[in-house]
């Protein structure tokens, strides 16, 4: 490959890579970090690569084990649900704990996480493995149990391309497998990657209740059990009456605001904006919605505006 052609070529690779650092990582800013990472050991190694594999696959083995190093020497991301049990009345204010942000697991814009050129089968396999709950149940696996359900089963490798990259035996390889499928079998239970008709009035329906203010209405499209966190506050709420109670008391500051619809984590999602006294709109959360079915499963209010609007291309603020 000549110099020009070799870093195109790179390049053409790094939103999937991303989205797979991803997967591993549970935040953007690692999986960015360790994407960039494997761009410069593969830039550095090209006179190595010899075509017995794909590049794509040659590519996929230096990100998996660029995150193995990083996740030798990080702690887990979690979500507030795993935290304990949720509030099941209303919490005080000053009880409230923030966690750093390396802390939780992040939303990734789906734009950053999957690949243009995919087919649709493909992609929306790959759109419903960066889902927030899908990511959630990988981080509690073991890093190589993790590796080895995304390469096999997320990124089709063979038993026998996985085990290389992974440095280990077929055996050993299709034993991690088995206890990561287990393990997986429960949380790791998905929406499909496209919204129905049905699903895209829902949406529709919440927006227009949240715009309104309306909370009756909101809390209707949620399901008995629906939880609804807001990091990087510890806090978490389950089911409509509880919501209800915060969004009429310590929530009710976002009475008034316009949201922006985008896309988060395979997911759908909204900027929420919330009145300036200064004039106009100004960045307060980025929501993603859970869904099962045509019901509210979780609501996800992250409130990193600084960091998490510009990667999602959400404006600085909106005017009147």
């Amino acid at each position: 490959m000549d110099t020009p052609a070799s870093i195109l070529q790179l390049e053409q690779h790094r939103t999937a890579l991303t989205g797979h650092c991803y997967r591993m990582l549970g935040s953007f800013c690692d999986a960015e970090d360790a994407t960039q990472e494997a761009m410069i050991r593969a830039w550095r190694h090209l006179d190595s690569f010899d075509g017995r594999a794909s590049l794509r696959t040659w590519l996929y083995r230096i990100a998996t084990n660029v995150c193995l190093d990083q996740l030798s020497s990080k702690d887990r991301r979690w979500r507030p649900m795993e935290e304990g049990p949720g509030y099941s009345s209303m919490p005080a204010i000053e009880a409230l704990a923030q966690k750093p942000g390396g802390y939780w697991i992040e939303p990734i814009a789906d734009v950053r996480a999957l690949p243009a050129d995919a087919d649709p089968s493909e992609r929306a396999m790959l759109k419903q493995s960066i889902q927030l709950a899908f990511v959630a149940a990988l981080q509690k696996l073991a890093p190589k149990q993790r590796a080895a359900v995304l390469l096999v089963d997320v990124l089709g490798f063979s038993a026998a391309e996985a085990a290389e990259t992974l440095e280990t035996s077929v055996a050993a390889l299709n034993s991690a497998l088995q206890r990561a499928r287990t393990a997986l079998a429960e949380p790791a239970r998905r929406e499909p990657a496209d919204l129905s008709e049905s699903q895209q009035k829902l949406l529709n329906e919440y927006m227009a209740a949240f715009e309104r203010y309306d909370v009756d209405s909101l809390v209707g499209l949620l399901r008995r059990d629906a939880t609804f966190s807001m990091p990087p506050y510890a806090l978490w709420l389950e089911g409509p009456d509880v919501v209800r109670s915060w969004m009429l008391g310590p929530g009710s500051g976002c009475r008034g605001s316009r949201l922006l619809a985008t896309a988060a984590s395979g997911l759908p999602a909204f900027g929420q904006y919330r009145i300036d006294p200064a004039g106009g709109y100004k960045p307060w959360a980025l929501i993603v919605l859970e869904l099962s079915g045509d019901v509210i499963a979780g609501i996800n209010s992250f409130l990193d505006t600084d960091t998490l609007f510009p990667r999602f291309g959400l404006p600085a603020r909106l005017d009147p």
